[in-house]
């Protein structure tokens, strides 16, 4: 039988963690078509994003759809540059270069709609 302060401390810790974005690890995914100045701007403003606001909690991974068209196919990508988070739920996908920052960050749940 568990003791109600040790199910009650769980919990808290649980909330804890919901409330506070940036901690769990962040799987990610840019889709770009080659070295193009959109792809590249795109690469660019996704690391710096990356780093600011996730830095140690994140895993990002840029796929060529030119090099590998497979899986562009199996994520159904239709544009580029397209970021996909995976993790944490809810998956979110992020279609441009990313330039507009404050766009990728609630596309991230790393800033909360006013």
């Amino acid at each position: 039988m568990e003791k109600k302060g040790k199910t009650k401390n769980s919990t808290k810790a649980f909330e804890k963690g919901l409330r506070s974005p940036g901690k769990e690890k962040y799987v990610l995914t840019l889709y770009v078509t080659g070295t193009t100045p959109r792809a590249l701007r795109a690469i660019d403003n996704v690391r710096e994003i990356c780093e600011t606001h996730l830095k140690g909690h994140y895993q990002l991974s840029v796929v060529d759809i030119y090099q590998q068209p497979a899986l562009a196919r199996g994520e159904q990508i239709i544009a580029v540059p397209t970021l996909i988070k995976k993790l944490p739920l809810p998956l979110r996908r992020i279609i441009g270069d990313l330039s507009n920052k404050e766009q990728v960050l609630y596309g991230l749940d790393l800033k909360p709609k006013e």
